[in-house]
């Protein structure tokens, strides 16, 4: 096995770009393994396409996606502060590697991978605090007292990877323990083919991967690293019991003899609560007057289907509207602030998406929690004499 040395980086730290190139000229690597995958290696390349709006919008990952660009704008913010681009260390080891012809391996999983699996990982808890953390951070970021270089040392960095544990294990487990363990096969790969191993990883997962790297029998297998998340469809799952409930609620009401003016008003106070929170969070993410009108109309509907979302109705007439393009994915890159990037046709158009959806779900929500209420009724006694008197009556259709 060859020998193995690893450099731990901060992504937006000047020390960390010297730190890379001055391992470069000690060690003499045969190969400088770099913490990228093939799609962010063409991005820091600009060798990469943007991709397609209609792509985009197909896949219907809106809250993903909002999270990985606010994501990259946090980090892209921070660099600006101190001068350095995002990934600037990559970048001067890929330049060192290509002056020196030396080889160059990209050793991180796939970034589509990793966030798929740390977004269908997390727990509806550890999701709600991500997007508090990150609305807090868009908003009065406060990276004036951060001292980016200490972002390097160990002590610190431990510290830092301990608090997000316990901020979001799941998400730990899929953005760090995971990637350590993807890093640290690389890198042994690497050490079996070349006598000099340089590995340029985030200050994060240095402790982790030398780990691995001291008991590889500890790795778990590629495939579990590499799979699609499994999960559960709890999504799907519990728009199924808002539904079971909606129509056990209805039935009842029908068959409790309460009278039909309050079925009618069940039914209407079922679109309307819908209808109006799916419009305000779509009014809230900047939408258009006509897709509030839009989400308005479909939510009591989509709300009775848990394969279909206002949000994607919304975000259609969104995109007829607002026209995205390629150009604005480059011009969310380029956002100095997060009003720079609500102005951005195709960032507009996903938020609508997205608060659209929170909107109407709320309203499914907030439904159930007022109904009773504000109809006058009691559950209690309503539901099991009316649906006891729909089984009274099914049985009588169909006795002989």
């Amino acid at each position: 096995m060859g020998e193995v040395r690893i450099v731990g980086t901060a992504h937006v730290s000047e020390r960390s770009i010297e730190a890379v190139r001055d391992a470069i000229e000690e060690f003499s690597p045969d190969v400088v393994g770099v913490e990228l995958d093939r799609g962010r290696y063409a991005a820091l390349k600009k060798e990469q396409a943007p991709p397609k709006v209609e792509d985009v919008l197909k896949a219907g990952n809106f809250s993903q996606l909002l999270f990985q660009w606010t994501l990259g704008y946090i980090q892209r913010k921070i660099g600006m502060d101190v001068g350095v681009e995002p990934g600037a260390e990559m970048v001067a080891a890929i330049g060192e590697v290509e002056r020196r012809g030396l080889r160059l391996a990209l050793i991180d999983r796939d970034i589509r991978i990793t966030l798929a699996r740390f977004w269908q990982g997390m727990s509806l808890w550890e999701k709600m605090k991500m997007i508090y953390a990150l609305a807090a951070s868009l908003s009065g970021p406060g990276e004036d007292g951060i001292d980016v270089d200490a972002l390097t040392e160990q002590d610190v960095v431990t510290a830092a990877l301990e608090e997000f544990r316990r901020f979001s294990p799941n998400g730990a487990r899929a953005l760090i323990d995971e990637r350590d363990a993807y890093i640290a096969r690389r890198i042994i790969d690497l050490s079996g083919r070349y006598e000099r191993v340089l590995a340029v990883v985030g200050a994060g997962h240095v402790r982790g991967v030398e780990r691995y790297l001291s008991s590889p029998e500890l790795l778990p297998a590629e495939e579990d690293l590499v799979a699609p998340p499994r999960h559960y469809p709890w999504g799907k799952i519990i728009g199924g019991v808002f539904v079971v409930l909606f129509a056990l609620l209805i039935i009842s009401l029908a068959f409790s003899g309460v009278g039909f003016e309050v079925l009618v008003w069940a039914i209407l106070y079922w679109v309307l609560i819908n209808g109006v929170l799916a419009a305000a969070f779509t009014i809230a993410a900047g939408g258009h007057p006509l897709s509030a009108v839009t989400a308005f109309g479909v939510a009591w509907m989509t709300s009775l289907n848990p394969l279909m979302a206002a949000g994607w109705f919304a975000a259609a007439v969104e995109a007829k509207i607002r026209k995205p393009s390629t150009a604005d994915f480059q011009r969310i890159m380029d956002a100095e602030n997060f009003s720079e990037m609500r102005k951005v046709p195709i960032f507009r158009v996903v938020l609508v998406a997205a608060l659209a959806n929170v909107g109407s779900t709320l309203g499914t929500i907030a439904y159930f929690a007022f109904i009773s209420p504000i109809l006058g009724i009691d559950p209690t006694v309503i539901i099991p004499q009316g649906f006891a008197n729909f089984v009274g009556w099914l049985g009588g259709l169909f006795s002989p």
